[in-house]
């Protein structure tokens, strides 16, 4: 008789598992809280303790950790001297294991959990059973995804060797382990508040397979933190399936607005860059001067709001083709309206950072990995090193520039005015070109930059870049400062009456 260990903390479908193999004429072992769940619908199961013949010990934490359990799940069915170790120690094989494990991503999860409470579940036996099973795949079937319940027993009652289908389960939970082990050592990181530990695995599952990459014959997939946050986190509520580029212009978007939480804001992103970023007091009204500032590449964009989504705005938003939209909420008119466009993808839902998480940054053979920035727009220790003073008007729009300018291709150049960019200049190799083609994006949409601000995300390492935000009228500007010819920068600044405020950090995007 075939015998099946169960032991699953998530119980969902182990019942119907467990009935399924017992009209197939399978044996069932099972533990604690599993044992209980199978006996309380009528099937009948032997503790694991009648195989260990030993009892469970030290509030659970020992019941599966035996040569009885183990050796029946590493024996080689192939190998007479394996077979001869068994018998000669009176240990029956086992040929399928179901273990799902302690949910410690979860608890750890928690902001309320305690620190022992976190520990508790920390599952050993489990893993310990799926690595058994797993490197014994030619003779067991191990699962541990309850999704793998109805195909096994489809295997089985088929009397379908399926070797190929064992190897994959044995491939799910390596992965599983692998992932489990991740999280804890991350956990434990952090109890010591540690940023760059020595080990870094980062434990992603994957969400969906893509249709291609960044360009067609490219294969791709998009893979998520266990826990779901972020992107993951949103609700798709039209359209067609999200692309590479559009997750990465989603993200684009979404960090775009992201300094504007609390405020109605508006974030138009082409190739992960804004073309357009406003506040305003209506998300009609912050739409419509973000899309002033460049309209035309507006055209095929992603689109972020960092309020609610109602009927008017999404009419506005629906004459224009757009890629992709996500706000916190859509009204039951909006959606109907964006509906219309069958191929607009529309997401709802926060897709908020967790708070230690770092970004990474892909490189040939490794990662780089660095806190994120802190992209605050209202910090106490900006100085004004002009002679000339900002307005208040002028420090509200500096403000919003900084806030704005960050999440722009580097180098980055921003003009402002109104709590609206009206030109920007992104990805170039020289600032002075970045803050050219600010002015000219701007003057081609028809804005007059006479008394806008400057935002730049990095100092200026010559006075040009200053002399061509002189020739544009601009009348204020903010950056960092920390160049070696930043009294010459402030000396053009001060020869143009042009106030300028020095925040001390840098907003390189690259």
């Amino acid at each position: 008789m075939p015998t099946a260990l169960l032991s699953v903390s998530d119980k969902t479908g182990v019942v119907d598992f467990a009935r399924g193999l017992t009209k197939l004429g399978w044996d069932l072992i099972s533990t604690g809280g599993t044992a209980k769940a199978l006996r309380a619908e009528g099937l009948n199961v032997r503790d694991v303790s009648e195989v260990t013949h030993f009892p469970e010990m030290l509030d659970g934490r020992v019941k599966t950790l035996h040569p009885a359990v183990h050796g029946a799940l590493l024996a080689r069915r192939d190998l007479p001297e394996h077979m001869k170790a068994l018998a000669e120690h009176n240990i029956a094989p086992i040929d399928l294991v179901a273990v799902n494990l302690y949910p410690f991503e979860e608890t750890a999860a928690r902001r309320d959990a305690k620190p022992e409470d976190v520990i508790e579940q920390i599952d050993i036996g489990g893993p310990s059973m799926l690595r058994s099973a797993a490197k014994n795949y030619a003779s067991v079937t191990v699962i541990v995804d309850p999704a793998d319940y109805g195909r096994v027993l489809a295997s089985l009652e088929a009397e379908d060797e399926d070797l190929d289908l064992r190897r994959l389960l044995a491939e799910k939970a390596f992965a599983r382990t692998a992932a489990y082990d991740a999280a804890i050592a991350h956990w434990f990181a952090g109890e010591r508040s540690e940023i760059f530990p020595d080990r870094i695995a980062i434990p992603l599952e994957r969400e969906t397979t893509l249709r291609y990459g960044e360009n067609p014959g490219q294969q791709a997939a998009f893979y998520v933190e266990h826990h779901k946050d972020g992107i993951a986190a949103l609700e798709k509520k039209g359209g067609k399936e999200l692309s590479f580029n559009n997750l990465l212009d989603l993200e684009g978007a979404l960090f775009a607005t992201d300094p504007f939480v609390g405020e109605t804001c508006c974030a138009i992103v082409k190739h992960t860059s804004p073309c357009g970023l406003a506040t305003g007091a209506t998300a009609l009204d912050a739409y419509k001067k973000a899309l002033a500032c460049d309209p035309v590449s507006a055209f095929g964009s992603v689109i972020s709001f960092t309020v609610p989504l109602d009927d008017e705005t999404a009419e506005a938003v629906s004459s224009l083709f757009v890629e992709c939209i996500v706000a916190p909420k859509i009204s039951a008119g909006a959606l109907e309206i964006l509906g219309r466009k069958k191929n607009l993808r529309v997401l709802e839902g926060q897709a908020r950072w967790r708070e230690e998480a770092l970004d990474y940054k892909r490189v040939r053979g490794g990662f780089l990995a660095q806190e994120r920035i802190a992209r605050d727009g209202r910090r106490e220790d900006w100085r004004v090193v002009t002679k000339r003073q900002p307005t208040d008007t002028e420090v509200k729009d500096l403000q919003f520039a900084w806030g704005a300018v960050g999440s722009v291709k580097s180098n980055a150049i921003v003009l402002a005015r109104d709590g609206a960019t009206i030109g920007i200049g992104a990805g170039q190799m020289s600032r002075v070109d970045a803050a050219f083609l600010s002015v000219h994006k701007a003057r081609l949409a028809g804005h007059d930059t006479r008394g806008s601000v400057m935002g730049s995300d990095a100092f200026f390492p010559f006075r040009d870049g200053v002399e061509q935000a002189a020739e544009a009228g601009v009348s204020a500007i903010v950056q960092p400062g920390g160049s070696v010819r930043d009294e010459e920068v402030i000396q053009a600044a001060n020869e143009f009456n042009i106030a300028m405020i020095f925040t001390g950090m840098r907003q390189f995007r690259h």
